[in-house]
């Protein structure tokens, strides 16, 4: 689904008039995405799927619906859906970032276990992606909430200190980028992963 083939509403197309043409192409390329893949789990026409977003909003559905949750890098859109909340994220192998400082500002604080560099840019990389994941099942904010979470890599869970909420991350590799999936799996349910890709 590239160029202007979106399937976009009427109501879309006037909120990304008012946006940067980058920040329009981006709102409304991932809310078809979104329309194009609900519309084949509903057996509805895209124009159909009843989903609610403002920019840099996550998308929301009617609770009959059940959820759903989006995250983009520059090269990649991902989608998940569950019926209970989940959140998800992207983010490409070789983003360059200062991990150094994240990792002594939110996760190796009192002592670094790591001295491989390499190694240790790769951790980093995904225990941020499984908190992004975290936030966005919490719809809450990057810069008011990292600090709450702490990643469990040893059981794939991430807990909120303030909320005492625990769950369960998921994270896959998939060519050329992470992904986190955040989901409260309290009963040990097993859920479908299905990746598509046009490369």
């Amino acid at each position: 689904m590239r160029g202007s083939n979106f399937s976009s509403t009427s109501k879309e197309i006037k909120i990304a008039s008012n946006l940067s043409p980058l920040r329009s192409k981006i709102f409304l390329e991932s809310r078809s995405y979104i329309r194009q893949s609900l519309s084949n789990l509903f057996m509805i026409k895209p124009l159909d799927v009843p989903i609610h977003s403002e920019p840099g909003s996550p998308p929301i559905l009617p609770k009959n619906m059940g959820y759903v949750s989006m995250s983009h890098c520059k090269d990649a859109c991902v989608i998940a859906w569950h019926k209970e909340k989940i959140g998800i994220d992207i983010e490409r192998i070789d983003r360059n970032f200062n991990y150094d400082v994240i990792s002594k500002k939110y996760f190796f604080k009192k002592k670094n276990i790591l001295k491989n560099s390499r190694i240790l840019k790769e951790s980093i990389l995904n225990k941020w992606c499984g908190v992004e994941a975290a936030i966005k099942w919490d719809r809450g904010n990057l810069l008011r909430d990292l600090e709450e979470w702490e990643y469990k890599k040893s059981d794939n869970h991430i807990l909120h200190k303030s909320k005492k909420i625990n769950l369960k991350i998921t994270q896959i590799i998939f060519l050329k980028w992470t992904i986190s999936i955040a989901i409260k799996n309290s009963n040990n349910e097993s859920f479908e992963i299905i990746m598509c890709n046009n490369i």
